[in-house]
């Protein structure tokens, strides 16, 4: 080891680059890389969300049509054959409320409920849900059990 092949441990030395706009004598001065003139090159420029150079920004060349109902009730549907594949599974015996729905993952705690009549029912439950098709209602009183509407 010599003066000649002393350098500082890896990682412990950052190179920073050049200094940009500190005068022409550092070879950034005058324009500071921003190039002449146009808004990038100014102060407080900041590019806007959607900006396309000042071609009109897509989301305003689609066109809008339709419409959103804001008062919409969103139901989790959840059909008889899950419910037969729970009984099947032993998971559930002769009643599932919402709370057992939620605790199983089927759906989440802030969701509304609505059974739907895919699928047989065999075993004789007493379902309480949001909401119940005429189709679902009908297979659950067929099977022997009963639909209760929270």
């Amino acid at each position: 080891m010599d003066l000649s092949n002393l350098k500082p441990a890896e990682g412990s030395v950052k190179t920073q680059g050049k200094r940009i706009g500190r005068g022409q004598g550092s070879g950034k001065g005058g324009t500071a890389t921003r190039g002449h003139k146009g808004a990038k090159s100014r102060s407080g420029y900041s590019k806007k969300v959607g900006f396309e150079g000042g071609q009109m920004p897509l989301q305003r060349r689609v066109p809008k049509f339709g419409f959103t109902n804001i008062n919409r009730v969103d139901y989790q549907g959840v059909n008889l054959d899950t419910l037969q594949k729970l009984v099947d599974e032993k998971k559930i015996e002769t009643t599932l409320d919402f709370e057992t729905l939620v605790n199983l993952g089927l759906v989440g705690k802030n969701e509304l409920v609505k059974i739907l009549g895919r699928g047989e029912l065999k075993a004789k439950l007493n379902v309480t849900a949001h909401k119940f098709t005429a189709s679902a209602k009908a297979a659950i009183e067929a099977a022997g059990g009963e639909a209760v509407t929270l």
